[in-house]
């Protein structure tokens, strides 16, 4: 992995000034552009250049392939950013030689993905997305600033799979009344939660749930084909969220006391609300800050006062996101929570359960015991075998940069990998999951965010679980945990409703396939 590069670009066109923006663990996004407007139709297109490494395609086990999820944030003169909305039409974005363009049916962003076989690094030039700008009511002779953001990536195809692993993990599910059988999930229809025969059932446990419920035949159960997150949210992609929020939004998504009249700042690290780095969390603001008017967050992980340097931790899991954190961020970039039938499937795949597995396929894990190159793009451990950061009490203190594991020759279990090539899904930090362990959970429904948050900056998406957390919980363990915790089925903490900012928990979007 190599650290991201970040581009601003301002261009004159049609009155047009657009600027660019690109995050994730190595994605790029350049030489953004604005061409071909249609003034009677009320169109333009986003032109740009995008890259990524580590990038697949396979038409073989287990037939899938990596993308980037792109969509486009503007603001119109010193307005706030708003959403923009692309096209629906597939036919109507043009795509470079070698990829596919889907876009979402509701226009809030398009997938871009290899058309054919292929593996490593992807670089497309000259990609159009169509923005019908006339849909978000903006004139032709507007100025307008534009960021054009991507996020990595990974298709979970549609497919029967196994919930529970056989093995004796906390409130594993089980195919009542045998306890060692998984239960097959093979559609989208409800499911009965219940000690019956042939029902989806777990063991009680302090936070596996209320043994109760019908899961709807709308709760995502992970049958039909959705796309994860690559890696958790990064630091930088938390900042980058941050720097398109009004004051009172930046307020309600940090640590840190910055509501408005707020002009010197103690605790910079505002995710922790800590004068000082907290386990492994840069994101910071300067000392001093307008009274009034939007703040600049920034990495700084070297803790030297400047931001956005090569060793400022921009790649590191964000943790200190609380489940409302969370929810907002996914809804600002149009996708959802993820379920924790979803987390399953996508740590499983088809292949069939191994008792008491690991993301990776097995029941071996290696503790990262130390940290190389530290807060850098490069950033790794230098512990022979190493596979999965937990139990760190010590030694690491803190989550790692995503994709650290991951090498051209690590395989999948080198890499800590699942079954479809997702990254860190156990250990670095607990994931926050939408649960079926109470009513408030099996209510969610899977609609996707649309890109606004409400003015306080909480996700106003329905369905999903409040900002109280009611219908959450946490799955895949985290850095400080033992070797339990980043086992696929275990449910210790699965309906734990916590809704703090926690030094282990992160977070990591979805969305249903086009």
């Amino acid at each position: 992995m190599v650290t991201t590069i970040k581009r601003y670009l301002f261009l004159v066109l049609s009155a047009l000034f657009i600027s660019s923006a690109a995050f994730a663990n190595n994605v790029t996004v350049s030489n953004v552009t604005l061409t071909g407007q249609d003034a009677t139709n009320d169109y333009t297109f986003v032109e740009f250049d995008t890259s990524w490494e580590n990038s697949w395609r396979t038409s073989s086990a287990p037939n899938n392939w990596d993308a980037v999820w792109v969509f486009v944030k503007y603001k119109v003169g010193s307005g706030a950013w708003l959403h923009a909305t692309l096209s629906g039409t597939a036919g109507q974005h043009t795509a470079p030689s070698g990829s596919t363009i889907t876009p979402s049916s509701d226009g809030k962003g398009a997938f871009i993905y290899r058309s054919a076989d292929g593996s490593g690094t992807v670089s497309l030039s000259d990609a159009r997305l169509r923005w019908n700008y006339g849909t978000d009511g903006v004139a032709d002779n507007a100025q307008v600033t534009l960021k054009a953001i991507a996020t990595e990536m990974v298709c979970v195809p549609q497919g029967s799979f196994s919930l529970g692993s056989g093995g004796t993990g906390t409130s594993e599910f089980y195919l009542y009344p045998t306890t060692t059988n998984p239960y097959l999930v093979s559609s989208e229809n409800a499911i009965t939660v219940g000690s019956n025969t042939s029902n989806l059932y777990y063991s009680s446990s302090a936070n596996g749930g209320d043994q109760l419920g019908t899961i709807t035949a709308a709760f995502p159960k992970g049958y039909t084909a959705f796309y994860c997150m690559k890696y958790d949210i990064t630091q930088e992609q938390y900042v980058d969220f941050l720097n398109t929020l009004d004051r009172t939004q930046q307020d309600t998504r940090t640590g840190t006391n910055l509501a408005s009249g707020t002009t010197a700042i103690t605790n910079r690290y505002v995710m922790s609300s800590s004068s000082s780095m907290s386990y492994r969390n840069g994101i910071r603001c300067d000392a001093t800050i307008p009274a009034t008017g939007t703040i600049t967050f920034y990495c700084d992980y070297s803790g030297n006062g400047t931001g956005g340097e090569s060793d400022d931790g921009q790649h590191i899991a964000c943790n200190y996101i609380s489940w409302a954190d969370c929810a907002a961020y996914a809804d600002w970039a149009a996708l959802r929570p993820m379920t924790e039938l979803e987390f399953e499937k996508a740590c499983r795949g088809t292949a069939s359960a191994v008792a008491n597995e690991y993301a990776w396929g097995s029941t071996s894990i290696a503790e990262a015991a130390n940290i190389t190159n530290g807060g850098m793009g490069s950033e790794t451990t230098s512990t022979s075998g190493a596979n999965c950061v937990y139990n760190n009490n010590g030694a690491v203190q803190g989550p790692m940069r995503v994709g650290c594991f991951a090498t051209a020759s690590s395989g999948r279990a080198g890499a800590g990998a699942t079954y479809y090539g997702i990254m860190e899904m156990g250990g670095n930090l607990w994931k926050r999951c939408v649960t079926i362990g109470n009513s408030d959970g099996r209510s969610f429904t899977g609609s996707h965010g649309d890109g606004v948050l409400d003015s306080t900056g909480n996700a106003n998406a329905s369905s999903w679980p409040g900002t109280s957390a009611s219908g959450a919980g946490f799955r895949g363990g985290a850095w400080g945990g033992d070797a339990t915790g980043p086992r696929v089925s275990g449910r210790t903490h699965a309906s734990n409703t916590d809704s703090s900012r926690l030094d282990s928990s992160g977070f990591r979007c979805v969305r249903l396939a086009p």
